[in-house]
């Protein structure tokens, strides 16, 4: 089904039954088409595209101040993002805030669960027909009828006491005969951050696992407001520190289509040279960690040691460990020198080399295949139903690569092997990290031998008041979504980043049941789901 015959197809489904779209156009979010409906034909439009196996992407709510709307009146505009192999479709409406209520998409696409609920706890909006109505995002910080992100509510918050413990969550229980509960966390052991497990176990299968997450609320989408477009780059790439190239250029790719800026095509590679060294850096700290968990020290500790020589590069090269504050609207912040590029070639031949005897040992060790193979299986129609996409959703049978599928320079130039594996066991999600860092360190040197001469920046064109923009970036999770909306004078007036992770967190819940307790904690480094990237 090509781009015009789905959309095609999809708004004739509409038109059959009887829903009111108001307009559409390939100019707002493009190259989104962005298709505005009623929102008394919100749901329906949901149920169509689920029904039409388009795959859901992200939903965000946008309440408008009266002088941002014709009639001078509070709405709250309501987006998703809908894909279909690489093409992507907005969904929008508003609602007025006096009544602020909108179908629930949940009940056609599970994996937006969280994203509905957490759009109702900073914005208000009800979601009829949702199968959970409990708060996510909110805990105690402010009161039932306080929402964040409207306009009227101050950055600072309302409350000036400590928030009170958040002890009262009200977690779904098995009842039955010989089960019991182990509460997890929220604090751990280790450094990681703030999440609580609660599991229901039979001996030791877990029978039935409840995250509850977002402890470190920070405020991410109201401290984006009023910023400027390289303020917002600099809080982009510090939603999830690991993904920091990725988020930082999701950001930047919406803020260039909003305002109709030109990407230089040497910084564009620059960028992608940065990303694929991200990806990298992550696979191999995980990869290790994964065969630590399970008690084979020998990978962590060489997996540790090549990544930390990466690590040692990036801060050498581009002044930072993890790679921030370096790319900016329209580029990027610093160039390489011809003796750096050098150095780049000579560390991706070492690195090579290095990795081939230890991903040789991780492949076939029969000691690290007990433990792996066959452990914390995620279906494909589970992952699809989720809508997961990166190693997850390719160790599961999915293909999706935004790098491959629909790219942007310089992929568009460069052959992108799509790592996929059918297993979505534990073991498989490992084979397809080994394989995207072979393939990550094959385009790196793509990459160099195909250097465009030229600038690495231009300046951002000025926006006009009201502009939009959509950016999707392949980051080492998986599809890194952006949204972003101008106010007056070139600032922001709302920022919505989506992380691979809102989809992966409920994935662990679905593939550690029928496991046994001592496995969660390789089934959970498997996945490795932001917590930062959840916790806005």
């Amino acid at each position: 089904m090509s781009r015009f015959d789905w959309l095609s197809e999809l708004l004739v489904r509409l038109e059959e039954e009887h829903a009111i779209t108001r307009g559409g156009d390939w100019q707002g979010l493009a190259p989104a088409y962005r298709l505005q409906l009623d929102a008394a034909d919100w749901g329906t439009a949901g149920r169509l595209a689920a029904a039409m196996g388009l795959r859901h992407a992200g939903l965000w709510a946008d309440p408008l101040a009266p002088s941002e709307t014709p009639d001078g009146v509070s709405v709250i505009r309501v987006q998703a993002c809908l894909c279909h192999e690489g093409d992507d479709l907005v969904l929008e409406t508003e609602i007025p805030v006096a009544h602020p209520v909108i179908a629930s998409h949940t009940p056609f696409y599970p994996g937006v669960d969280r994203l509905e609920r957490h759009a109702h706890d900073l914005t208000g909006v009800i979601f009829n027909q949702h199968p959970d109505p409990r708060r996510w995002t909110r805990h105690r910080a402010w009161a039932d009828d306080q929402y964040p992100l409207r306009p009227e509510f101050p950055r600072a918050g309302l409350g000036e006491r400590r928030t009170p413990a958040d002890a009262d969550y009200p977690f779904v229980r098995i009842q039955g005969s010989g089960v019991y509960e182990i509460p997890v966390g929220p604090v751990h052991a280790g450094i990681i951050e703030p999440g609580h497990f609660r599991f229901q176990a039979a001996g030791e299968e877990v029978l039935r696992l409840e995250e509850r997450l977002g402890y470190v609320h920070r405020g991410i989408e109201k401290l984006a407001v009023g910023r400027d477009p390289a303020g917002l780059v600099r809080l982009a790439g510090r939603v999830s520190g690991d993904s920091t190239v990725a988020h930082a250029w999701a950001a930047c790719q919406a803020l260039e289509r909003a305002t109709g800026g030109v990407l230089p095509a040497r910084a564009a590679s620059l960028r992608a040279l940065l990303a694929e060294r991200e990806r990298i850096a992550n696979h191999l700290g995980d990869i290790g960690a994964i065969c630590n968990d399970v008690g084979f020290a020998f990978a962590h500790v060489q997996c540790a040691r090549l990544r930390e020589h990466w690590l040692r590069r990036n801060a050498a090269l581009f002044g930072h460990r993890l790679l921030m504050d370096l790319l900016i609207p329209g580029g990027v912040v610093r160039d390489l020198s011809e003796s750096e590029f050098r150095q780049l070639r000579q560390d991706h031949a070492e690195l090579k080399r290095a990795v081939a005897p230890v991903f040789a040992v991780i492949e076939d060790h029969p000691p690290l295949d007990d433990r792996l193979i066959g452990t914390g299986i995620l279906s494909r129609a589970d992952a699809q139903a989720l809508g997961c996409t990166g190693f997850v959703g390719k160790a599961s049978g999915l293909g999706l690569d935004r790098r491959h599928d629909c790219p942007v320079p310089p992929y568009d130039q460069l052959r992108v092997e799509v790592a996929t594996e059918t297993a979505g066991d534990v073991a498989a999600r490992v084979r397809v990290r080994i394989r995207e860092v072979r393939a990550s360190l094959w385009m790196l040197d793509r990459l160099l031998d195909a250097l465009p001469a030229g600038e690495i920046q231009t300046p951002l064109p000025t926006p006009a008041p009201g502009a939009m923009g959509l950016g999707l970036v392949d980051g080492w999770r998986g599809e890194t979504l952006c949204f972003v909306r101008f106010g007056a004078q070139g600032r922001i007036a709302r920022y919505f980043p989506r992380d691979p992770s809102w989809f992966t967190w409920p994935a662990l819940e679905r593939l550690i049941i029928g496991n046994i307790v001592p496995d969660f904690p390789v089934c959970n480094k498997s996945v490795n789901a932001s917590y930062a990237g959840a916790d806005l």
